[in-house]
């Protein structure tokens, strides 16, 4: 369960060393890159954020969210300049799964992460099998469903993906766009466009609860910001040039990295 105590106040840099300083934009330029491509950032930024001396994990996942979303808004606006995303499914999808992040968020105070981990692992699985033996998935864009029944699944996957974000969050962009590959039946890069979208309305939705909590750190919150913003710009650009083929393989990376991360977690507790 996320313990809830504050150790540290106001902006979390004071007497901070350099080297933990220079960690954290290191792990927020390389996080906003992995997010504007993929999704996964969390793997990166949240391990870099346990680092800070005094830190408690409810904090670090408060100032994970603050600096996630001016990385997800970055790189949400350089997709729509570039890739021209369907704002009339993206939009309806994102004000559901801020409402979804916004539950999720407040059932991160509640519920013991252990007992989730291992469902998601299964299911991250279940993920990289699909891409990985089902190569021209993702491809083409040959949408599944058309009309009110279209908007009602992407209603649902944000709901749904929009509440683990408030709950967990490493991963919330790859389940976005494997979720949109699989039962809408966009490619790859259409995928990715929408779930920044997307993702940033969920760290918006979790960021909504914990605001007037008192756990966010504002000055590590934005330093990691500022990083994720440069990563998140460079990360939508290189996606939209390089297109479908190559969110694949770095999808296929990340969700790699995301089970061997959360499985080492299982298997190793913290004590």
């Amino acid at each position: 369960m996320i313990e809830a105590a504050t150790l540290l106040d106001g902006s979390g840099l004071q007497g901070m060393e350099p080297g933990t300083i220079a960690l954290i934009v290191l792990a927020g330029f390389a996080a906003g890159w992995v997010d504007a491509v993929v999704g996964g950032g969390g793997l990166l930024q949240l391990p870099a954020l346990l680092l800070v001396p005094g830190i408690s994990p409810v904090q670090a996942l408060a100032t994970n969210k603050l600096g996630s979303v001016f990385g997800t808004t970055t790189s949400a606006v350089t997709y729509y300049r570039r890739a021209h995303p369907d704002l009339r499914t993206a939009i309806p999808m994102a004000t559901v799964a801020l409402a979804g992040s916004f539950g999720g968020a407040i059932l991160a105070t509640l519920l013991p992460e252990e007992v989730i981990k291992p469902v998601i692992i299964a299911a991250l699985i279940a993920v990289g099998l699909f891409t990985l033996f089902k190569p021209t998935a993702g491809e083409l864009t040959n949408l599944r469903h058309t009309g009110s029944r279209h908007h009602a699944v992407a209603a649902v996957i944000g709901l749904v993906i929009g509440g683990y974000d408030g709950l967990i969050g490493p991963g919330t962009g790859s389940f976005l766009i494997i979720a949109m590959v699989a039962f809408m039946g966009y490619n790859f890069l259409a995928a990715s466009a929408k779930a920044k979208i997307v993702n940033m309305a969920t760290n918006l939705g979790a960021l909504a609860f914990f605001l007037p909590s008192g756990h966010l750190l504002w000055g590590i919150g934005l330093v990691l910001g500022a990083a994720n913003m440069v990563g998140g710009y460079l990360g939508a650009r290189m996606a939209v040039s390089k297109g479908s083929k190559f969110i694949r393989i770095v999808f296929l990376a990340v969700v790699g990295a995301l089970i061997l991360k959360l499985g080492y977690d299982v298997l190793f507790p913290a004590a």
